[in-house]
């Protein structure tokens, strides 16, 4: 007798057995196991982590193109994860581990928090240096104090959701079931990477514009990869407009000031292009997430 399996997406290699004539029809679940690294999928998810985990790297060449690089690979990290995530066999093993998946279910909430509100305060941040070009066409001290004070209070912010991003990497992920078999490991494996690589690019994010605003120039962080990275600066573009730049304009010669008010333009670019980059981001950690609430639901 040859029971019938129930149809899941696999790639086997073996012709199955023909059946005899009019056997009794028993059902029973196939032995799931994910794709292995040749499957399209999961090699291309791989690679893209792997060139994240070279990105970030590169600590350089900071500036908002690299930056925005990276959000960009985030992005394209996060929408092969989505696609995995698709897959039956990756839903029936995500199912046998549901404590594990409430733990990632957690931690993509936060993503998604973390990058909503950086959203939100991005907004600002372009609403500030609108009002800071027309203060320093007009040599108005009062009010470029009043942008230095606003940079002051967002450097703060900013760091708030590094400490958030913090505590996404220290948390540690719960056990898997008894005896969990290649595929569960192998989805384990590659899932725990993405969770990296999302918080490498977040910390570039955050604590580079935080450290930007703040005036400051290095600090030491520690995340789950082996060894410390060092973020010993904050964004190029943002530090060219230092403090000492803005102050005492009115006493400044004209052509010093055209070049303040050109790096601020160029500035208000960069700010642009992080707000579209990291939006993307952000609409991609939703569907990730729903993806893994549905794993559970469906």
């Amino acid at each position: 007798m040859v029971g019938v399996f129930k149809r899941s997406l696999s790639f086997p290699n073996k012709i199955p057995s023909r059946t005899l004539s009019k056997p009794t029809i028993s059902y029973h679940n196939r032995s799931i196991s994910l794709p292995c690294r040749s499957h399209p999928l999961i090699s291309q998810l791989i690679n893209e982590i792997n060139e994240l985990k070279t990105w970030s790297s590169k600590l350089e060449n900071r500036t908002c193109v690299w930056l925005c690089d990276g959000l960009s690979r985030l992005k394209d990290v996060q929408d092969s994860l989505d696609d995995f995530l698709q897959l039956p066999q990756t839903r029936e093993s995500l199912r046998r581990q549901p404590k594990w998946v409430e733990k990632l279910l957690e931690d993509f909430l936060r993503f998604v928090d973390v990058y909503g509100i950086f959203q939100t305060l991005v907004l600002a941040v372009k609403d500030d240096q609108v009002a800071a070009q027309v203060a320093i066409r007009k040599k108005d001290d009062s009010k470029i104090a009043l942008y230095l004070k606003s940079r002051k209070k967002m450097a703060k912010e900013m760091a708030k959701l590094v400490s958030t991003v913090r505590c996404i990497a220290r948390s540690p992920f719960p056990g898997l079931g008894s005896g969990p078999s290649v595929g569960d490991a192998e989805l384990v494996r590659v899932i725990i990477d993405v969770i990296e690589v999302s918080v490498l690019v977040s910390f570039a994010l955050f604590n580079g514009m935080s450290l930007s605003f703040a005036s400051r120039k290095s600090s030491w962080i520690r995340l789950r990869l082996p060894k410390k990275v060092k973020i010993d600066e904050g964004i190029q573009e943002f530090q060219q407009i230092g403090v000492e730049s803005l102050w005492g304009l009115g006493k400044k010669e004209d052509e010093e000031v055209r070049m303040v008010l050109k790096r601020m333009q160029e500035l208000e670019g960069c700010i642009g292009d992080i707000e579209t980059s990291g939006e993307r981001v952000f609409r991609s950690l939703i569907n990730t997430r729903v993806s893994l609430l549905n794993s559970l639901t469906q």
